[in-house]
């Protein structure tokens, strides 16, 4: 980083849109959407599926992400499509579970081979179970 950005103060305003994107990412089905949109975009019907959810469920955490502008939307005949809104919120989402995947035991999953991956169930160290 340089010395330009480490002296910069950050505007109120863009602090508070980034306090909420936090606010909006502070829910585990809306992680789930978001993970599951990383390879592109998926109708309501394959997202629901995708998370485990019921689709009006999915449609009221999607329209949520769609006003904070984390999502947005595609609509071809009678389906609509969604996507994420920039490459910014995929590398938040996927930087936040990377960074949850060292809490626990042994290498993280991005770490390893995919081979490695398919089977090796998550464990939280035992000092994190204590927190």
């Amino acid at each position: 980083m340089n010395a330009d950005m480490q002296n910069r103060r950050l505007p109120d305003e863009l602090v508070e849109l980034a306090v909420e994107t936090f606010r909006m990412l502070a829910d585990g089905t809306r992680v789930r959407l978001l993970w599951a949109l990383q390879d592109g975009e998926l109708a309501v019907g394959e997202l629901a599926d995708a998370v485990g959810k019921p689709a009006p469920a999915v449609s009221q955490h999607l329209a949520k992400l769609r006003m904070a502008r984390i999502v947005r939307t595609r609509r071809e005949g009678t389906h609509v499509y969604y996507r994420m809104d920039n490459d910014h919120i995929a590398s938040l989402v996927r930087d936040a579970v990377h960074n949850a995947e060292h809490a626990t035991d042994g290498i993280p999953a991005h770490h390893r081979s995919p081979a490695e991956t398919v089977a090796t169930p998550v464990r939280l160290r035992s000092d994190d179970v204590a927190r």
